[in-house]
């Protein structure tokens, strides 16, 4: 019941959550069309994505600013920017209209990210309670069921205009109910002059940057994997993504608990272990069937170390710092959609998708030492 109430209580945020993930899921469904329709290969596809990247990371420094300018309606407005640019991508027929339309999409996701995870931090601080996983479960599971249904709108024909048109419909229906009120400091904390903490808000960062860009590669690279390298139709493709989305749900609901019982240091060397071993099984894998496991026990591991990471962000932290702390990690975090599409994209075309995800899983192994680094450098944010 533990994650029940986590929903009800923040279930402002968690709508925003699901917006987000509404998108990416829909998204990762329909990159191969997208990308046989802009007639590039796989190097030249992740470079195009790093539009995302960049207007994600631009967006997440003007955040707190944003932030403060629309207080009460600020998840509202970066929804309803976020609903006009989901219609871009898939109207897009040339490369560099393609990255335009990336940038723009991942401007108002950043925006729409950093105040969203910063409304659920203010809960936690106020509640006395971890919500986060709870949150990016929320993300998680729309993000499966919207490449689940993809899935089936690709078999039936629908182009990624027509599926992105009625992804920006329900995003506006979300909006509507988006309003929370920011958290007020009081008298002590607004005069307060501190420094910001900046190695523990960096440290936290690292771990969202490991979690993320595994993610990230796999998101948008795991319907190729099984269409190209193991020989699946459409609907096979999209159950990668939905396979990861679903299953990350899951870890994360999951983690909700988890993270109530035992240490954040113990959840991130568990959680990363687990994630390694699956995206070992994911370029190994003889099958889609196969390739379908490792997506799920991947998506079970790397589920909750994002979250995790900002959480303590939003920990390590005074209230008057919470949004700059949290915009900060975030940039971090999401400044590995820099690193995966390149990382993706050229050793796809060097060396195949097999080694790529294999590189997945060295990299998701860097958790474990940055974490021991948080619990150093932290003086008490983890437990």
């Amino acid at each position: 019941m533990s994650v029940v109430s986590a929903i009800s209580l923040s279930r402002r945020p968690s709508a925003a959550f699901a917006a987000v993930g509404l998108f990416w899921g829909t998204f990762a469904a329909y990159v191969p069309v997208i990308k046989a329709r802009l007639g590039v290969d796989d190097a030249v596809f992740g470079l195009l994505l790093l539009g995302s990247a960049v207007g994600l990371v631009t967006a997440m420094w003007l955040a707190p600013r944003a932030d403060r300018i629309f207080g009460a309606r600020g998840m509202q407005v970066a929804a309803a920017l976020f609903a006009g640019a989901v219609l871009l991508p898939g109207m897009a027929t040339v490369g560099m209209a393609f990255a335009l339309a990336m940038v723009a999409v991942g401007m108002a996701s950043g925006l729409l990210d950093v105040i969203m995870n910063a409304r659920v931090a203010d809960l936690e601080a106020r509640h006395s309670r971890a919500l986060m996983n709870a949150n990016h479960g929320m993300f998680s599971l729309a993000y499966g069921l919207s490449a689940l249904l993809s899935g089936a709108f690709r078999e039936a024909g629908w182009p990624p205009e027509q599926a992105f048109a009625a992804l920006a419909m329900g995003i506006v229906a979300l909006a509507l109910i988006l309003r929370m009120d920011r958290d007020t400091l009081s008298e002590e904390e607004a005069s307060h002059t501190g420094a910001f903490p900046f190695w523990p808000v960096f440290l936290c960062g690292a771990v969202v940057f490991v979690a993320f860009t595994s993610e990230a590669t796999v998101e948008a690279w795991s319907a190729l994997h099984v269409e190209r390298t193991l020989g699946g139709g459409a609907a096979e493709g999209a159950l990668g993504p939905a396979t990861l989305g679903l299953t990350m749900a899951v870890g994360r609901f999951g983690g909700q608990a988890l993270s109530e019982r035992f240490s954040e240091l113990t959840v991130i060397v568990v959680a990363a272990l687990m994630a390694a071993t699956g995206a070992v099984i994911v370029a190994t894998a003889p099958t889609p069937v196969v390739a379908y496991a490792g997506f799920g026990v991947l998506g079970l591991g790397v589920s909750v170390i994002g979250p995790v990471g900002l959480a303590l962000a939003g920990k390590a932290v005074a209230a008057r710092h919470r949004t700059d702390a949290i915009a900060r990690a975030a940039v971090m975090g999401f400044s590995g959609f820099f690193v995966a599409p390149v990382l993706m994209g050229t050793l796809s075309q060097l060396f195949g998708l097999r080694v790529a995800f294999a590189s997945v899983a060295i990299l998701l192994l860097m958790a474990i030492p940055l974490a021991l680094a948080v619990r150093r450098r932290g003086k008490g944010a983890v437990r």
